[in-house]
């Protein structure tokens, strides 16, 4: 065994130690001992790639550092995700597009004691994770063939949610949401079609979306009414930061893409909404706020359901399709979430907050016969 071999194996003893002192302690050992380098990265890999085994995918990990830990750990992070996942030929479709998100600039403390300091809190946070459902393959396992290029649909919604967050006239940006949820439902029944049709084999996937602090609940409340609207479930985990959303594969992405789009203007308007209340002498930020986002959620909730409701209704004969996808969605979420349970709304009430609120879900909302673009 090398010395650098002896070294590791005494310091990570200290990742599941509960004292910082013995952290210290270890990162001294690490730090006068360069030839303990090379394994210290390996085995950094090989968390990371244990995690992924076990449920977690890179967006995740990122959550949780940037929540709980500093840039520099997650620095360090992002380096053993690249570098973990450049062994496979190919990724799975959602992990591309979260690796590149991810911050490409390098960085490292000017001492070594330091570095190690950094790099032992960030594994004693990854070798302390739970186990986490899958949502989708993990690199190394079999994929589903590669489809070229975004779906026609989700461009389109694509294209008419970044303008509804542009625009800054009410009315186009209500108009220009409505069209996109009346595009996701009509998706939705086209997909029952081929449902009817010809019975596949797909089942119901999942995909986890960020729901992070500050106002965390109401930003799942108003995630939960997008999914529901859109024939898919939303569990939320509130210890992690995220939500699991529950769907058909073409449910998925374009409830992702809504609820950000809605998030976004929902959090201008309030914005712009707090503004005003701070010029009248109101100092009630944090109350009002969550006042805001709940109601917010609330009544959006309600209009995306009832788009979604009319736009159905219009081809009666395919409800018994999407009433056992719905069904087949909810027996998944149920599998996958035996323990699941509601949760009562924990915020402050603030009357004004919740007027503009539901004003701002109204100015993002849903008339389907209101037209008249502003170009």
């Amino acid at each position: 065994m090398s010395t650098g071999d002896t070294t590791i194996g005494k310091a990570f003893e200290a990742l599941y130690a509960s004292d910082d002192g013995s952290l210290d302690t270890a990162a001294s050992l690490l730090a006068a001992d360069r030839g303990a380098d090379a394994e210290l990265a390996r085995r950094g890999e090989e968390f990371v790639r244990t995690l992924w085994t076990r449920g977690w995918q890179p967006a995740d990990l990122v959550r949780l550092a940037r929540r709980d830990l500093s840039d520099e750990h997650l620095r360090v992070l992002t380096g053993l995700i690249r570098s973990e996942t450049d062994r496979y030929g190919t990724l799975p479709r959602r992990w591309r597009a979260q690796l590149d998100e991810l911050d490409a600039t390098p960085g490292r403390p000017a001492d070594r004691f330091s570095y190690a300091t950094t790099v032992l809190e960030l594994y004693r946070l990854l070798v302390r994770l739970p186990r986490l459902d899958a949502v989708g393959p993990v690199p190394g396992e079999a994929l589903p063939p590669a489809v070229a290029g975004e779906p026609r649909m989700l461009s389109r919604i694509r294209a008419l949610l970044a303008k509804a967050e542009a625009t800054g006239y009410p009315e186009e940006a209500e108009a220009l949401t409505a069209k996109a949820q009346e595009l996701m439902a009509r998706h939705s029944l086209d997909e029952a079609t081929l449902a009817a049709g010809a019975p596949s084999p797909e089942t119901p996937g999942a995909i986890r979306i960020g729901v992070e602090p500050p106002y965390e609940q109401a930003k799942a409340i108003l995630l939960d009414a997008v999914a529901t609207a859109n024939h898919c479930r939303a569990v939320w985990n509130e210890t992690y930061g995220f939500s699991t959303v529950i769907g058909f594969e073409g449910d998925l992405d374009p409830v992702e893409l809504l609820y950000t789009s809605l998030l976004v203007q929902g959090t201008a308007a309030m914005t712009r909404a707090e503004a005003e209340q701070r010029a009248g002498g109101r100092k009630r930020t944090k109350s009002f706020r969550q006042s805001f986002l709940l109601a917010y959620a609330n009544r959006l909730g309600a209009r995306l359901s009832a788009t979604s409701r009319r736009v159905a209704a219009e081809t009666p004969a395919l409800l018994p399709a999407l009433a056992s996808r719905d069904l087949a969605v909810t027996s998944r979420t149920d599998e996958l979430f035996p323990e699941a349970r509601t949760t009562r709304v924990r915020a402050a009430w603030d009357e004004a907050g919740w007027t503009h609120g539901e004003t701002a879900a109204d100015d993002a909302g849903l008339h389907p016969g209101r037209r008249g673009l502003r170009g």
